[in-house]
């Protein structure tokens, strides 16, 4: 993958390229050394005007930096049957660069080390407490490690369930054309994911039952 940085006219940096050096005599010659003194001079100037630049436009050039990225969420109640294993569903494209939502699955365009990050409101309106389990695949396939385990308690009253909001982040090597999705299970069917509607007293926004961001690392290993 190419990473670009797009320059404006008030930050068109110096553009550099190695010097071409005059063939050594085979004795010495002071116009030998005095001529490539000088041409060495000149590229390391331009080396010099070139990390300026950097520093000196540093948020200039950041802000034009571009790497795959993608955010995504869900404004729907999620629920599941005892002990089956359910895709954790997104029907919200929040911000997206080079990384794309197609049924769920987090598609990437260009390979290289991404950082999955993801939250879930988990709610449980059983009588007993309940286990939830979470984990990845990656093209349809069980990522090993990747489970994690959360105890619900049981409700507070009939009416009142009980409630919390979990979310881990992995490091995920991918191809180009590799998608990441998230799944989950409880072993009852009482535990769901709800979205919650914005509320009163005081005055708060709504809750997405899912939120999860992709976002590119590194290139792959070589």
């Amino acid at each position: 993958m190419t990473i670009k940085i797009v320059t404006t006219e008030s930050i068109d940096l110096t553009r550099t390229r190695s010097p071409a050096l005059p063939v050594a005599p085979t004795e010495y010659s002071r116009q030998y050394a005095d001529q490539l003194n000088s041409i060495l001079r000149l590229y390391f100037n331009t080396l010099d005007n070139f990390v300026g630049q950097l520093n000196a436009n540093a948020s200039v050039v950041m802000s034009n930096l571009r790497v795959p990225y993608g955010a995504f969420s869900s404004n729907l109640t999620q629920t599941t049957t005892a002990n089956t294993a359910t895709l954790m569903t997104m029907n919200t494209t929040d911000f997206t660069s080079n990384v794309t939502l197609n049924s769920s699955n987090i598609t990437v365009e260009y390979a290289g080390i991404y950082n999955l990050q993801f939250s879930a409101q988990l709610e449980n309106s059983d009588n007993a407490p309940e286990d939830v389990f979470i984990w990845l695949k990656q093209n349809g396939v069980d990522i090993p490690g990747s489970t994690g385990k959360v105890g619900m308690p049981a409700r507070k009253a009939v009416g009142n369930p009980s409630h919390d909001i979990k979310g881990w982040n992995y490091f995920l090597s991918m191809n180009a054309g590799d998608n990441v999705a998230i799944y989950w299970s409880s072993t009852q069917s009482n535990v769901t994911i709800p979205f919650y509607a914005a509320s009163g007293s005081p005055t708060k926004p709504s809750t997405q039952s899912v939120v999860t961001t992709l976002t590119f690392v590194s290139a792959l290993p070589t």
